[in-house]
């Protein structure tokens, strides 16, 4: 386990990747989540999480009023 509480690793598999989530505490007890995806799965889950990150900038990090040219 790292310094977070929890860690995600990838392993490349014949059929495509394993995803693996270990959560330092989930309800009191350590608990890993292991997800096996083809490529194309794997790609999907990618996409997903690029667009849920890019979402959660978007609405952590303020922006610049938009200025008028007149």
């Amino acid at each position: 386990m790292s310094d977070r509480d929890w860690t995600l690793r990838v392993t490349p598999t014949e059929a495509g990747v394993r995803l693996e989530l270990d959560l330092a505490d989930l309800d009191g007890a350590p608990v890993t989540a292991a997800i096996a995806l083809d490529r194309a799965e794997a790609r999907r889950f990618a996409r997903a999480m690029l667009a849920a990150a890019g979402d959660a900038a978007e609405r952590t990090f303020p922006h610049p009023p938009a200025s008028r040219e007149e």
